[in-house]
């Protein structure tokens, strides 16, 4: 359970960093921000992945916050592809 909340309100975090980062007036509310950082945290961790394995047994990537709220940028410009 606390794993859990402890993922909303990282994602909270990392959306509200990403959508400072991209330019232009996103109106996304409180839960829209928050699904933004925690797909992105999982296509950043994906990206970190690619690049570097994590060793067998180890609950986080190393580059872990940085590579979430990159992977969460790129989110909000698909999103943004795609609403215009």
């Amino acid at each position: 359970m606390f794993s859990l909340i402890w993922s909303i309100i990282v994602g909270f975090f990392v959306g509200l960093i990403a959508r400072w980062i991209v330019p232009g007036a996103a109106h996304y509310g409180f839960i829209m921000t928050t699904i933004v950082g925690i797909v992105g945290s999982v296509i950043g961790g994906f990206i970190g992945t690619m690049f570097n394995k994590p060793a067998p047994g180890q609950k986080f990537h190393a580059a872990g916050f940085l590579m979430s709220i990159v992977g969460a940028v790129i989110l909000l410009f698909l999103l943004k592809f795609i609403e215009h």
